[in-house]
């Protein structure tokens, strides 16, 4: 056999394919509407319904825009809805421009701590490579954003609104980035030149071959680094303006008007929010054979804030991650989690479910690959977060369907929300956040094992970033 495609071969297909007159009807509708657009199965409408004998209100929709912010919006959409209880107001909005400004701040801390921990590692390896590859991206995991509440508090939406740079990320993030990067050359390029470097860096080994007998103490290269996180805060500033250090809360209520003057992220977040962050941990679900269930889990270079706590999963069998997200919803509170969203979902009308497109038909092929084996080679991971506001039990006892708050402003789905079928969770759910007591005593102490430590570029280091 030849290892090239042929001319032969070539006619081959074309005969083949022109002897199918499905072919011509299905290359005809994708052409001119899409894939997703041709494949939508008219049907599944009617069977995926959007009511739920176990649902949670809140506010008004959010909209994350041209972002990344996924998950910082689905946390603060299930803290909103304490303040929102709280207040016995119809809707509240906390300020996702505060947070990012200080996951962008802490990001690059961590960034360039990252660097100076792997300065013997070599600049073309895999794991320099790979940290250089996104400093600065907008994604992040439950476990960083409580890392960033914990330190720095959260605010009203008023109190540090959106700008042209939170609503749309990307012209900012290239910008830091180029600097992070720049940085990190930098950073580097002073520890080789360092007396206490017993390995030179294979990359740079002719360029610093001179430049190695100077010397460079790491007094100098954190002080170095202490410059460039000054020119990273005055970037964030002008792009996102300056974060509130004291603030005043006014708010009318149906019990009357709230006001607290002079109050700080830190105190409005245990006033208002009153949520134990510590006590709620991330489940997941990662089937593969290199995950044994009952176990945690960690991943290397994965994190925001270099001294807060580091990302923690404990991988559980899928029913178990439905049974906590329940029993959570059943107390009146919402759920953070972690999906592949853009596998098997329509955006118009917001349906989540293995049937809503019928590809197998369209392109006459089976797609035959399991959760595990879509994990292992590439073909999944958690994308998007979002926040489970409720759930339908059918009259055995069993979830068959998820009412699913989205971020995306509420012309997306129906009024903002999604549905999502319980086989679509089966399939494509990676990860729920819940308080520790809807956990079995097992599971509670399996939590207390020292966490397994994952490769950086390990599926399960995904971070939810769809915008």
């Amino acid at each position: 056999m030849n290892k090239e495609i042929t001319l032969e071969q070539l006619a081959t297909y074309e005969t083949a394919f022109d002897g199918d007159r499905a072919n011509r009807i299905a290359m005809d509708a994708v052409t001119k509407n899409g894939v997703n657009n041709a494949a939508v199965r008219f049907e599944n409408a009617r069977e995926m319904r959007h009511t739920f004998n176990i649902s949670l209100e809140q506010g008004d929709i959010t909209n994350q825009k041209q972002s990344g912010r996924c998950w910082m919006f689905a946390a603060l959409n299930t803290m909103r809805f304490r303040i929102i209880k709280k207040l016995g107001v119809k809707t509240f909005e906390l300020s996702q421009n505060y947070a990012l400004f200080f996951d962008k701040l802490e990001k690059s801390n961590y960034f360039l701590e990252s660097i100076l921990e792997t300065l013997n590692e070599p600049t073309a390896g895999r794991l320099v490579t790979y940290l250089l590859s996104g400093p600065l991206g907008d994604g992040g995991q439950w476990d960083m954003f409580a890392n960033l509440v914990e330190k720095y508090g959260v605010v009203p939406k008023e109190v540090m609104p959106e700008t042209a740079h939170s609503n749309n990320t990307s012209a900012m993030g290239s910008l830091i980035n180029e600097r992070l990067r720049k940085g990190g050359y930098t950073i580097r390029e002073m520890a080789a030149q360092g007396k206490k470097i017993k390995e030179k860096l294979r990359e740079f080994a002719c360029t610093l071959r001179t430049a190695y007998q100077n010397g460079a103490s790491m007094e100098a290269l954190r002080a170095k680094k202490d410059d460039m996180m000054q020119t990273i805060y005055n970037m964030l500033c002008i792009s996102l303006g300056k974060p509130p250090v004291k603030f005043d809360f006014e708010v009318k209520t149906p019990n009357g008007f709230v006001r607290d003057l002079g109050i700080t992220p830190q105190s409005f977040f245990k006033k208002y929010v009153d949520m134990d962050l510590s006590q709620y941990i991330s489940l997941i679900n990662a089937p593969t054979s290199d995950k044994p269930y009952g176990k945690t889990y960690t991943v290397a270079f994965l994190g925001n804030v270099a001294e807060g706590r580091p990302v923690k999963y404990l991988n559980l069998p899928i029913e178990d991650l439905k049974a906590a997200a329940i029993a959570q919803m059943k107390d009146g509170l919402p759920v953070w989690f972690g999906c592949d969203v853009g596998k098997r979902s329509v955006r118009d009308g917001g349906v989540m479910d293995l049937n809503a497109l019928d590809l197998e038909t369209l392109f006459n092929t089976e797609f035959t690959m399991d959760k595990a084996q879509r994990l292992d080679y590439g073909q999944s991971l958690m994308t998007h977060a979002m926040v489970f506001q409720g759930v339908n039990i059918d009259d055995n006892g069993k979830p068959n369907r998820w009412r699913v708050e989205n971020s995306w402003g509420k012309d997306a789905g129906v009024d903002g929300y999604y549905i999502m079928s319980d086989a679509w969770f089966d399939e494509y759910m990676y990860q729920v956040v819940v308080d520790k007591k809807y956990l079995t005593e097992e599971q509670r102490k399996a939590l207390e094992q020292e966490p397994i430590t994952l490769q950086p570029w390990d599926p399960m280091g995904s971070l939810a970033s769809v915008r």
